[in-house]
């Protein structure tokens, strides 16, 4: 008997008929024996209608009342979900619980719309479970220390999933979604793209934080903190598909690099439309400059990715960075405001036609090239590259975003994963 967490995305949730055959596949796993704790996500489309509901309301100006607000209208699609789920699991002839987040409690900050998971009572997880019940807890949400629900984020009930999987020691955490793993990239830009038997844990943290849109970049950041073992696979096949053909599905994210997983230069191509770039024009070329900056944005707790600053002439220079299409006009409303007066610099200036696209592998490491074929490979398309980012497996660069799918594909033929390897491929 095993411990397992299942993880269902919004598509897997969206219908009635849907969540019957949900309840149907967690009661295969229970009749064989396993322990079970589900956390899925709102019905798909019911979060976004929440909160456009919210948007055609909002002030002029929202500030923290307001996104606490929306933390406890959003968070609402979750708790119609687990009581579905539990009330059709019922139906089985299995007994199920539903809890909210508040309700375990999940604990988190009071950064609303993105806090952070900081503790788990798994008490009550426990207790369910030892009496043989399976549990259900809404994604996506917590509760602050005074009270107050929070939501983690897009993507959160990921998140959501893997910490409670970390709480309670759990011998994997299976995401369902309505992709059948991990590909070399997203197989509706290119549809040679092939799915990933295995890709390690750093491959996906990477993938993830480059804009991969199948997990959620903190669920991945929770698994090689606790190191819990992660299996994506699609909540489409069959629900009485057997179960030991189910559990070697999918794509692990694993803990191991053997040799075989060397082999692969380049594992993936990662792309991101969500993001968006901020040029500070004309500051002081003096120490400091960066910090006052970008301490500003952080204050307004606004997450920055690649940063450049250009080489300082008659004692100015301009400072860029990029930040989340959302996050655009506050950014630079702050900067504007605060950094701007302050510094004493000429102008700010935004730009939401921008994206980022990565290569991304482990191999990288021992294997040297890989950015001047990246380079030569988008010159050779006439696309201009406006910022680079590197790291020991990945090489990012911020494009115009006309020109997205097509760097995409190109990239993806120039490091050949289109071809079947005998490393990381998938069927």
């Amino acid at each position: 008997m095993a411990l397992i967490v299942h993880k269902y995305g919004g598509t897997s949730m969206g219908s009635t008929e849907r969540i019957r055959n949900v309840a149907k596949r967690v009661a295969k796993w229970v009749r064989a024996g396993h322990q079970m704790v589900v956390v899925p996500s709102a019905m798909s489309g019911e979060t976004n209608r929440l909160l456009g509901l919210a948007k055609e309301l909002a002030p002029s100006k929202p500030g923290d009342a307001y996104y606490r607000e929306l933390d406890q209208l959003a968070s609402t699609g979750e708790q119609v979900s687990v009581g579905l789920l539990a009330i059709a699991l019922q139906t089985e002839g299995i007994d199920a619980v539903s809890y909210c987040g508040w309700q375990v409690p999940i604990r988190t900050n009071s950064a609303y719309t993105k806090a952070r998971i900081e503790s788990i009572d798994d008490r009550r997880i426990r207790a369910d479970l030892a009496a043989g019940k399976v549990v259900i807890i809404t994604g996506f949400q917590g509760v602050d220390a005074g009270g107050n629900i929070t939501t983690l984020g897009r993507g959160g009930s990921d998140t959501s999933a893997v910490a409670v999987a970390a709480a309670i020691k759990a011998d994997e955490c299976l995401i369902y979604t309505d992709v059948d793993g991990v590909y070399t990239t997203d197989p509706r830009v290119v549809p040679e793209a092939r799915r990933l038997e295995r890709i390690s844990f750093e491959e996906m943290l990477e993938m993830a934080s480059m804009g991969s849109k199948v997990l959620q970049i903190r669920s991945v950041e929770f698994a090689g903190k606790y190191r819990v073992p992660i299996r994506v696979l699609s909540s489409f096949t069959p629900w009485d598909i057997p179960i030991d053909e189910e559990a070697r599905s999918g794509t692990l994210i694993t803990f191991e690099e053997g040799e075989s997983m060397e082999q692969a230069v380049v594992s993936g191509i990662a792309f991101n439309r969500d993001e968006a770039k901020v040029s500070v024009l004309g500051v002081p070329d003096k120490p400091g400059i960066a910090a006052q900056i970008l301490g500003a944005v952080a204050d307004a707790n606004i997450d920055v990715d690649v940063i450049i600053q250009n080489v300082g002439k008659d004692g100015r220079t301009d400072f860029s960075f990029t930040v989340h299409r959302n996050d655009l006009a506050r950014a630079l409303d702050v900067l504007k405001t605060q950094v701007v007066p302050a510094l004493g610099a000429t102008d700010v200036v935004g730009d939401a036609r921008i994206c980022k696209v990565s290569v991304v592998g482990i191999g990288m490491r021992s294997h040297v090239g890989v950015a001047s074929r990246m380079f030569r490979c988008l010159a050779a398309e006439g696309i201009n590259i406006q910022m680079i980012s590197t790291s020991e497996i990945k090489i990012s660069v911020v494009i115009d975003e006309k020109y997205m799918e097509l760097a995409v594909r190109a990239l993806h033929r120039e490091f050949d994963l289109d071809q079947s390897t005998d490393t990381l491929q998938g069927a």
